[in-house]
């Protein structure tokens, strides 16, 4: 059950910025991606996602969860 809260917990700190950065790449590719078909829109934007979600966004947020357990860890030690 623990391996489950903490997956649960890591895909809920991920869900904004995953948002952000879609949008944000939408945003950003708008005038190319205009008119074009779906498959073309998603081989654009599908490897610039993954390479951002993979490099940044987890790594990050593993960072940040893993320094506030390890701060819960020490005052339940205290």
């Amino acid at each position: 059950m623990h391996i489950f809260l903490a997956r649960a917990r890591l895909a809920a700190a991920i869900l904004l910025p995953a948002w952000l950065l879609i949008t944000l790449l939408l945003k950003l590719w708008r005038p190319v991606i205009a008119g074009r078909p779906e498959w073309q829109v998603a081989a654009i934007i599908v490897p610039q996602m993954i390479a951002g979600m993979v490099f940044v966004i987890i790594p990050i947020t593993q960072g940040i969860l893993v320094r506030l357990a390890a701060r819960r860890q020490g005052l339940k030690n205290d």
